[in-house]
């Protein structure tokens, strides 16, 4: 099984999830600040960045966890399904792929953070409003990544997208 964790930019949400997803954040309580600055990607990924599926690990059932950021393209995703479809029938991969959009969980505060420290790179007003705007979205996401595991270990689909709209 391949996970893949995407949102628009690749690395609030997603990253979040992906270390949710590897076990390595508590999941019996908020997150401090050190831990979400700590999470692999959170807040290091640019706009070249965007397109490129990143590596976080294998989780405890042997499958691998990625994230992507798509940026504003609505098709980044049906496209990946696509070529997944024909790579998987070309050279017989029997491995199923989930792809997880982490988007819904995403507050106002990360989202106008995230414009702050990415885009203006104006950390002093963006990381402050991230970090609060992961504490709020934290729950969600875990509940999404359960979510995206349970679907993973039940589904027979080779693709499967979801689109995790009840998770906000």
């Amino acid at each position: 099984m391949i996970y893949i964790y995407n949102d628009f930019g690749g690395t609030h949400t997603t990253s979040l999830a992906a270390a949710y997803h590897l076990k390595k954040l508590p999941t019996d309580r908020k997150l401090t600040k050190e831990e979400i600055l700590y999470v692999d990607c959170f807040n290091k990924l640019t706009t070249s960045d965007m397109g490129k599926i990143i590596f976080h690990g294998v989780d405890e059932d042997g499958n691998s966890v990625y994230t992507i950021g798509r940026g504003a393209s609505k098709h980044v995703v049906s496209a990946l399904k696509n070529l997944s479809l024909l790579l998987q029938v070309k050279y017989q991969c029997h491995e199923n792929i989930v792809f997880s959009n982490t988007s819904p969980t995403v507050p106002f505060a990360m989202t106008i953070g995230g414009l702050f420290s990415r885009r203006l790179k104006i950390d002093f007003i963006g990381v402050p409003l991230l970090i609060l705007g992961a504490k709020q979205c934290c729950n969600n996401i875990l509940r999404l990544v359960e979510h995206t595991k349970q679907i993973g270990k039940s589904t027979t689909e080779k693709v499967t997208v979801l689109e995790n709209k009840t998770f906000k």
